[in-house]
């Protein structure tokens, strides 16, 4: 991102803020409250990651006084949020007198500031919403509360509004045994892969007698779909009177085989376009990391023609979906023909992939006369 606009000091701590924070932040919007040059920017809203949502905060430097930290303007929802004040653990107290040194110590032409000051506020932020969570008049919320509490990484949230009931959300990171970034051979992704259960409570009212069952969600980023989809993943059932710390171990058992499955697919998908290459030849291009596309370049008689092959997680369960491209018919817009996503073909996920290979070429050999066609159509219609 560029940061034209802003002076060079609050330009290299927003970049250091951007590239190094663990936290995938964005800026939203930005301005200035410069009165004496408007077109120097010195304010901006940042979108932060909690509890697998989203908080804003507005960041207001003051580019007539560079020396000075930036001053900040937490949500509406957080009229209450004191970070430099309200504490009840020793724990609360260190970071406070973290993010007072940060702010008393502010070097404007250290470029790490602005992130240093934006992670002691996000620590304060997740204590503050821990009590509020905390003071919730729900037996329930607050049993949970102490099975989870010894678990890293949790994050609470309350949510309320004016046509919504109360309900706390927390965002639990599963622990798997595993680590999914070695996995990958070639892996290119720059964050570590990790997968949250959101578990939201509705807050029970006083005349409601049983709780009704948290609603569940997997979450992860969308990074990891290359390899393995959350949504693909059916969730172990709720039972009654269950609490998370009976759920978490089954579900984190369940991910584990899932995700093993899925690295071993990269391997099945491999082979199958290695198999392709018997009948169509080296492919023009191929993804190498997690094989989830290939492209070939055929031919019947003199019609020379692309195919793309799409592949989906779950292959071989789900044979690869194909499209057709003609090398030689552009339509109206002389944009090359092609042709519709093709699924329907003879497949079974049992057969090993040389035999997957074979049955898909022989369609493909009757495919090309339908779509040479289908092409020259294309073409007299315009």
């Amino acid at each position: 991102m560029a940061f034209e606009g802003f002076p060079p000091l609050i330009a290299d701590q927003l970049h250091h803020l951007l590239n190094h924070s663990p936290d995938s932040i964005k800026i939203e919007n930005v301005w200035s409250g410069n009165k004496i040059n408007p077109k120097i920017l010195d304010r901006f809203t940042l979108v932060i990651p909690y509890c697998l949502e989203t908080i804003k905060w507005d960041v207001i430097y003051n580019s007539e006084y560079a020396f000075d930290p930036p001053d900040f303007v937490f949500g509406p929802d957080d009229e209450d949020f004191m970070p430099c004040s309200s504490t009840i653990t020793p724990d609360d107290d260190d970071q406070i007198s973290l993010l007072k040194k940060a702010l008393s110590e502010w070097d404007n032409e250290d470029s790490t500031r602005l992130l240093v000051l934006i992670q002691g506020l996000r620590d304060q932020y997740v204590a503050y919403q821990r009590r509020r969570v905390g003071q919730v008049d729900d037996d329930r919320v607050k049993f949970e509360i102490s099975t989870v509490l010894t678990r890293k990484g949790i994050e609470m949230q309350m949510a309320s509004g004016v046509d919504k009931p109360e309900e706390v959300k927390f965002a639990v990171p599963l622990v798997m045994d595993m680590n999914i970034n070695k996995m990958v051979v070639g892996c290119p992704w720059k964050h570590q892969q990790k997968i949250y259960l959101q578990v939201v409570y509705p807050i029970l009212r006083k005349f409601e007698s049983t709780p009704s069952a948290p609603r569940l969600r997997l979450v992860s980023s969308s990074e990891l779909k290359a390899l393995f989809s959350v949504e693909d993943v059916k969730l172990p059932p709720w039972m009654d009177g269950m609490c998370l710390a009976e759920y978490l171990p089954h579900l984190e058992e369940t991910l584990e085989r899932q995700i093993q499955e899925a690295v071993s697919a990269i391997d099945l998908r491999r082979s199958f376009i290695e198999a392709l290459t018997i009948f169509l030849g080296r492919p023009l291009e191929a993804n190498p990391t997690f094989c989830r596309q290939a492209t070939f370049l055929t031919a019947s008689g003199q019609f020379t023609f692309m195919v793309h092959f799409f592949f989906s997680t779950q292959f071989p369960k789900q044979q690869p979906t194909l499209m057709l491209q003609s090398c030689q018919h552009l339509n109206q817009s002389s944009v090359p023909v092609k042709s519709n996503l093709l699924s329907e073909y003879p497949w079974s996920p049992r057969w090993e992939v040389g035999r997957m290979a074979e049955r898909l070429c022989d369609f493909l050999t009757d495919e090309a006369v339908n779509f040479k066609k289908y092409c020259n159509e294309v073409v007299l219609q315009h």
